[in-house]
């Protein structure tokens, strides 16, 4: 039985359908059960729970031989901030994992962690990452880029096709790295089911890097129109940062993100050495970025 959290998710609902349809057995652990009900009747079972809910956790590890970690709160206030869910409770888990006897917990972090990395986010998987390498479980780290359904065509593109204007947090000019969460899901897959995988730390990227301002012009050109681009300026994100931080932490979070200067971090990556090892194809932003055109067209 293999568990998953964050079903609901890009990522996780990907790998739930790509695991049912190798026959897998898969139980999803979802807050809001509802949500996962086409996958509900596609064969997986369903328990309702959440990381701020160590019972919940511990039964849905007891029975299961292993776990993928897909969910997050970057967006997250209240009882289910970043630091309740991203911290807390996947500490909790991993607990929880290591008395169920787990064999193998596979972890989705982001790529680029650290310790010093100046986004808490990012802070705070990467003491993940070390707290599930301690833990004595037989572990898998996957660390992708930004996923484009999310980053390129929700904060981005999606207002371009609908309005023909997008609106970006900071100056635009920043190459950052962007991947398909149907990509990621095959490594994901590939780390439950492989043993080659185990105990490994893998970065995920896609096959080019870009900047915000050239994705918006992406959409623009495959969609043939001329996007409107409009940007808050990196000071003007920072004093919303702050504004936001006691009653919007997720959001102040994103503010803070977009007001650091383009050489605060690297966003890039080179699949090279990734596609050596793993030669699957990459999605491509002008691949992406046409199925969102031609959805939006059949709607």
């Amino acid at each position: 039985m293999i568990l998953i959290i964050g079903a609901s998710g890009f990522l996780g609902r990907e790998v739930t359908k790509l695991l049912l349809a190798k026959g897998e057995q898969v139980r999803l652990l979802a807050r809001t059960p509802a949500k996962v009900e086409d996958l509900k009747q596609a064969g997986a079972e369903v328990i309702q729970g959440d990381l701020i809910d160590p019972t919940s956790l511990a039964q849905a590890c007891k029975g299961t031989d292993r776990i993928l970690a897909a969910a997050h709160s970057l967006l997250g206030k209240g009882r289910y901030k970043s630091e309740a869910v991203d911290d807390a409770g996947h500490r909790a888990l991993i607990d929880a994992a290591k008395v169920a006897g787990v064999a193998h917990f596979v972890y989705i972090s982001m790529l680029g962690v650290s310790l010093d990395h100046p986004f808490d986010f990012a802070r705070r998987k990467y003491s993940i990452e070390e707290y599930l390498k301690a833990s004595g479980l037989i572990y898998t780290i996957l660390r992708p880029s930004w996923y484009m359904e999310q980053n390129v065509h929700l904060l981005n593109g999606k207002s371009i096709l609908e309005k023909g204007k997008t609106s970006l947090l900071g100056k635009g000019t920043k190459l950052r790295n962007f991947v398909a969460a149907g990509d990621v899901a095959q490594f994901a897959v590939q780390a439950l089911l492989d043993p080659k995988l185990k105990n490994r730390a893998i970065d995920i990227g896609g096959p080019q890097n870009a900047t915000n301002d050239q994705v918006a012009q992406l959409y623009g050109n495959i969609a043939g129109v001329t996007p409107k681009i409009n940007h808050m300026p990196p000071l003007i994100a920072k004093v919303m940062s702050l504004v936001l931080k006691p009653v919007q932490p997720g959001i102040s979070r994103i503010m803070y993100l977009s007001s650091l200067p383009d050489d605060a971090f690297c966003e890039t990556f080179d699949p090279t050495a990734l596609l050596a090892e793993f030669p699957i194809h990459l999605t491509t932003l002008e691949e992406f970025i046409h199925e969102q055109v031609a959805q939006m067209k059949n709607v």
